[in-house]
């Protein structure tokens, strides 16, 4: 079967972003569905899908730290133009999920492989009984730190993967490097209990001039108003068991992308500062010395929201990521 794609992309367009957010984004959100399910020690895990668009194939949206699938309505909606159906998850601690420290701004995890194990109830209780034939995956930042992991442990579940600057390491100054691990564990062992890293704080809108996540400045203040409109979704600063365990998992990805089957295209941002891009290098160097499909796409100028970016930078990762999935589409077809 030879899949036949569209002969153009009808992405959402900055100039047009407001009359696109109130107008055909706001009516598909009308028609999502919303749920909870339980994860690791019966926290509440919250999910949503949009379905009824293909019958056939879905993309599963992983997201990244302090994030919500709220942020996500843009994208869900240019997935469903492309003829997908979509399904996403909050993360335990974040979003509309349950909290796990008594500041319900702080950032924290107790293991890190939680993540992944809800994403596998996700997967077998919300996503698998809809009998969809290619199950895509779209995982970005901490999101593509769960993501490589589910798929290294379950490697038979998802057909193609597209990985948007994931976390496979953290981005710290070289001399801190080192001991940035034993000391968020010291850091840890002296809290009496969940708090936030040194550094660290709740949140707190930073102004888009000084900000390292994108250049598109509608974008960015549009998901800035929405976590004030929604203030239950606002997350700040990671806790110190945090930041120790999400560098241990993001050296795991590298340790265990061998054992990926999936095709994988990882895409990265020159400008990203958030990430370590040279970790991106490793990971996809251990994937193809084990015979495995792994392309790395650097998006020149773009920074860390590759999904939120401007125009320029945006359409072309959107495409970029269509495109990996028609191919792998034509294989399971």
């Amino acid at each position: 079967m030879t899949v036949q794609p569209p002969h153009y992309f009808n992405f959402s367009q900055e100039s047009q972003f407001c009359d696109t957010m109130a107008g055909p984004v706001a009516e598909l959100w009308q028609h999502r569905l919303e749920g909870m399910f339980q994860g690791v020690d019966q926290l509440n895990v919250g999910w949503v899908s949009l379905t009824g668009y293909n019958h056939d194939k879905a993309i599963i949206v992983v997201n990244g730290r302090i994030e919500s699938y709220w942020k996500y309505q843009e994208l869900f909606y240019d997935l469903v133009q492309q003829g997908y159906d979509v399904f996403a998850l909050d993360h335990r601690g974040q979003g509309v999920s349950d909290r796990l420290a008594e500041d319900t701004e702080l950032g924290h995890i107790e293991e890190f492989d939680d993540y992944v194990s809800d994403l596998k109830t996700f997967f077998d209780t919300v996503i698998a009984p809809k009998g969809y034939q290619q199950h895509c995956m779209l995982a970005h930042s901490m999101g593509g730190t769960i993501g490589s992991l589910f798929m290294a442990k379950y490697p038979s579940l998802i057909d193609s993967a597209v990985l948007s600057a994931p976390m496979h390491g953290i981005n710290i100054n070289n001399w801190m490097k080192p001991i940035a691990s034993p000391l968020a564990r010291v850091v840890e062992q002296l809290q009496r209990q969940p708090d936030y890293a040194p550094g660290q704080v709740p949140y707190y809108p930073k102004p888009f001039a000084d900000n390292p996540l994108c250049q598109s400045q509608i974008r960015y203040q549009w998901f800035r108003d929405l976590y004030e409109q929604k203030p239950e979704l606002k997350i700040g600063g990671p806790s110190a068991r945090w930041v120790w365990q999400g560098i241990a998992a993001a050296k795991q990805c590298i340790e265990l992308a061998p054992n990926i089957t999936t095709p994988i295209l990882l895409l990265q941002g020159s400008d990203d500062y958030i990430v370590d891009n040279q970790a991106h290098n490793l990971f996809c160097q251990a994937m193809q010395q084990a015979n495995r499909s792994c392309q790395l796409t650097v998006i020149e100028g773009a920074r860390h929201e590759l999904l939120f970016e401007v125009d320029k930078y945006r359409h072309p990762v959107l495409a970029a990521i269509i495109n990996h999935f028609w191919k792998a589409e034509e294989i399971v077809g």
